[in-house]
C-alpha cells in the first residue's frame, strides 16, 4: 500500500500487522479480548531530524520495513479506512 501522507521529522506511518482472530484451539478471540499489535510495516518515513549544524540525520528505518514497537506508542489514525499509527523513530524497538 503507498500513501500520499509524509510525515514530518523523526516521524513514520505504520500500517499494524493484527494478531490471528481464531487461536490455535479453534477458539475465536472477541476484538475486546485481542492484545494490541505491536508489529507493523512501515508506510512512510519522514526526512530526519536535524543536529546543531542544521543536516538531516538520516533515518534508521526505510519504507516496506517489518518493526516491532511499544505497546501503547503512537498516535492511531483512520486514512482510507484503514488504521494506521504515526510514532517517533524513536518508538521503534526493532527493525525484523
Amino acid at each position: 500500500m503507498t500513501i500520499s501522507m509524509k510525515p514530518l521529522g523523526s516521524r513514520v506511518v505504520i500500517e499494524p500487522i493484527e494478531q490471528e482472530e481464531i487461536t490455535a484451539g479453534g477458539i475465536v478471540l472477541p476484538e475486546t479480548a485481542k492484545e494490541k499489535p505491536q508489529k507493523g510495516t512501515v508506510l512512510a518515513v519522514g526526512p530526519g531530524d536535524r543536529d546543531e549544524d542544521g543536516d538531516r540525520i538520516k533515518m534508521d528505518v526505510e519504507v516496506g520495513n517489518v518493526v516491532l514497537f511499544a505497546k501503547y506508542s503512537g498516535t492511531e489514525i483512520k486514512y482510507d479506512g484503514k488504521k494506521l499509527l504515526i510514532m517517533r523513530e524513536s518508538d521503534i524497538l526493532a527493525i525484523l
